[in-house]
């Protein structure tokens, strides 16, 4: 049977036990509140180191943008041509070497062209200054022609002497060397008069013959190749 003085030592020990064992989980209750607030106050805190490296992230992409702006400006304005073969500062830079070369063949090419074309002009040029002083030339030897012309017409038909056809020989020969030269004469008897080659001179009433048909020729008209170095004198139609 127990005794009061017993009794009374085993409600201390539970007391005592019990204080212990109280005091046990709000140490423990104590620590996981700690926990939680040191768990809290580290998220937190890494939450705002995020924040500050997106914050320093967009910093630097927004300075390293703004920095290639200021590059391509820059670029465009010192070289146009850079600006429309390619923007920004990662494109290859050209060779100097190459655009030299191109620059020196570009100039080359419009050299070669320039003298080609002054060839050419040279060379019509020279062809028509040459055609200018031979059609002076035979504008002056026509008037001989004209005279071999009339002399072999006076001669009388069936007479002929060694003069005569030394006469007759020279002037087949001078009408050789004129067509050689280019010189034609151009036709007029029983042509339809026309004022780019004849020179009407005298008109005559005809019934024989067609209006504005050339009748009869006063003088011989001549071309030198294209070119009317003489007009016939003709007598035309009515």
């Amino acid at each position: 049977m127990k005794t009061p003085e017993s009794s009374n030592e085993e409600a201390v020990k539970e007391a005592v036990r019990e204080a212990r064992e109280e005091a046990k989980k709000q140490e423990e209750a104590g620590d996981i509140k700690e926990a939680e607030e040191e768990s809290a106050a580290a998220e937190n805190q890494r939450e705002a180191s995020d924040i500050d490296v997106d914050a320093k992230t967009d910093a630097d992409t927004d300075s390293l943008t703004r920095e290639t702006e200021e590059a391509e400006e820059a670029a465009s304005e010192t070289d146009p041509g850079q600006k429309e073969s390619g923007k920004g500062i990662f494109h290859k830079k050209k060779d100097p070497r190459d655009e030299k070369i191109a620059e020196l063949t570009d100039r080359v090419t419009r050299q070669m062209a320039e003298f080609d074309n002054f060839r050419k002009r040279t060379e019509k040029e020279k062809n028509a200054s040459f055609e200018m002083g031979a059609s002076a030339i035979v504008e002056k030897i026509l008037p001989v022609v004209d005279n071999f012309e009339r002399g072999l017409s006076l001669l009388p038909e069936g007479e002929a002497d060694a003069f005569a056809e030394g006469m007759d020989k020279i002037y087949k020969q001078l009408i050789t060397t004129l067509t050689d030269l280019g010189v034609s004469p151009i036709e007029a008897l029983g042509q339809t008069f026309d004022p780019d080659l004849h020179n009407a001179v005298v008109h005559v009433d005809d019934e024989n013959a067609g209006e504005n048909e050339i009748v009869e020729e006063l003088q011989k008209g001549y071309r030198f190749h294209d070119r009317v170095i003489r007009h016939s004198m003709v007598k035309v139609a009515n």
